[in-house]
């Protein structure tokens, strides 16, 4: 045995391996949640089949599944990236977590490093398992994979930078009560389940700028219509996503 064998090194690991860790934690505490995995699974799930085998809502020619398949995966990503993470984050500064995280050797940008990848990987396990069940459902998709990439990440941005700015300025209970209210509103108003032009013109305007809408709208003109890149939605995403990340940045609050 050599005299260095258990020789002590103190000293914190090296970064990518902390935020790698702490991502991984962050992703099983949330897929052993029940509530959020009613969130991001159970929700989009029941949605995308209910509406593809019943005709309640009018969505215009063609199959209902290749107009709802869209609007679910963007409710996917809302549910994750901003309901999920807003009640998440909130009750972990409520308690606390967030100011002793702060306080160790991983620095608190790594901290939110950690959970963008937690989302992104939950993210990406939901995108995987809606597929699968729409193309059960006789989902028959267009367009091009890196418009679909691209949308899927500015507004994975722009949701996790309003779920952030809501946990890190309000109390634990009024962000649980108001994730979950924008989330109800969003799922009627934001074309995920009833298209647009349902409603009036002065109204879907105003609701087209919403990010859940330009979100399904983007994802709906590349799988469904078979669009190279819908730039205006896209542009509605960025903008959001800038401005929400930008206050989150500036008005989070650790304690």
């Amino acid at each position: 045995m050599s005299a260095g064998t258990y020789t002590p090194r103190p000293g914190a690991a090296p970064l990518t391996r902390m935020i790698a860790a702490q991502a991984a934690l962050e992703t099983r505490m949330l897929l052993r949640n029940g509530e959020q995995l009613l969130l991001t699974v159970v929700i989009p799930t029941l949605l995308l089949v209910l509406f593809s085998a019943v005709d309640i809502v009018d969505t215009g020619a063609g199959e209902p599944v290749d107009f709802l398949a869209p609007g679910v995966l963007a409710l996917a990503v809302m549910s994750t990236a901003f309901t999920g993470q807003a009640i998440a984050t909130g009750f972990e500064r409520r308690y606390g977590v967030l100011k002793r995280l702060g306080a160790s050797p991983l620095p608190r940008w790594g901290l939110m490093a950690a959970k963008t990848l937690s989302v992104l990987v939950t993210e990406a396990l939901q995108v995987a398992l809606l597929t699968v069940i729409a193309f059960a459902l006789g989902w028959s998709p267009e367009g091009n994979p890196f418009a679909v990439l691209l949308l899927l990440v500015l507004g994975t941005a722009a949701f996790s930078g309003l779920g952030l700015l809501m946990a890190g300025t309000l109390k634990a209970e009024a962000t649980l009560a108001a994730a979950n209210l924008v989330f109800l509103l969003l799922l009627v108003g934001g074309g995920v389940i009833v298209p647009l032009d349902r409603f009036p013109d002065a109204a879907a305007s105003v609701l087209g700028l919403l990010p859940i809408a330009a979100l399904s709208d983007g994802l709906r003109d590349v799988l469904q219509h078979g669009a190279s890149m819908p730039w205006g939605d896209a542009a509605v995403l960025a903008v959001w996503g800038v401005l929400g990340l930008g206050a989150a940045a500036r008005f989070f609050r650790w304690e």
